[in-house]
């Protein structure tokens, strides 16, 4: 039986917990090959069995995006085995340390730019060649309510976010017209995952969306026909 991502190439960051997880096997579920990537091998093992269990299909891509040379040697090996990419999930991130901005740790910020700004723009270029050769490629970037809507404390996640947000939204403008490229952006709001613990360790989780809610507003956000430059939030 047909599924909606059948035949389609699906690449997602950040793809051995919580919300990157979960797209993955949302997407996996709805027919897609998921390459999975992420640090830790055995996280990514786990998401690639679950996913093969349920009938789909994945590789797993174990490494670290801030490290020299990563991506462009994912993007070469990914390229030396499919034409084109997809659907492209920018979920990778760090939280940091929660601090006062004259208290922020400078080597701290650096790693964190790296990952969550540096390194997605790198994606980006890395894998802009296939996207333009999907007919349809896709770029989602996952943020949070602090890009939109400083918060005490929160200083460095929130501008590496809002960096983001700026970055993404400018290339969704940069391909529009010119190429079936489109672009979007995901608050998932307050969600069940490990980073949101780390955050706010008295809170009780199981007042919040699962992973899997948010998992699901992707995908189906991915087969709809939407405006490059869409900001939405994950309700629920």
């Amino acid at each position: 039986m047909a599924t909606p991502f059948s035949g389609k190439l699906a690449l997602v960051t950040g793809a051995s917990r919580g919300i990157g997880a979960a797209t993955a096997e949302a997407l996996g579920a709805a027919g897609a090959h998921v390459i999975l990537t992420a640090r830790t091998a055995g996280g990514l093992e786990e998401v690639e069995e679950r996913i093969h269990k349920a009938g789909g299909s994945a590789t797993i891509a174990p490494l670290d995006l801030a490290e020299n040379d990563s991506i462009a040697r994912l993007a070469e090996a990914i390229s030396g085995r499919w034409e084109a990419l997809d659907m492209l999930i920018l979920n990778a991130a760090m939280l940091g340390t929660l601090a006062p901005v004259p208290a922020i740790d400078a080597k701290e910020f650096a790693r964190l730019l790296t990952l969550n700004v540096m390194a997605q723009q790198q994606m980006i270029a890395a894998f802009d060649p296939m996207l333009r050769a999907s007919p349809a490629g896709r770029v989602i970037g996952v943020t949070s309510t602090v890009a939109q809507n400083p918060r005490a404390y929160w200083g460095a996640y929130g501008a590496s976010k809002a960096a983001l947000d700026n970055l993404l939204l400018a290339y969704g403008e940069e391909v529009t017209n010119i190429s079936p490229v489109k672009v979007a952006i995901v608050n998932p709001g307050a969600t069940a995952t490990a980073m949101r613990r780390k955050a706010f360790p008295g809170e009780d989780q199981t007042t919040l969306k699962t992973p899997e809610t948010v998992a699901q507003a992707i995908a189906t956000l991915l087969q709809s026909d939407f405006q490059t430059g869409l900001r939405t939030t994950v309700e629920g």
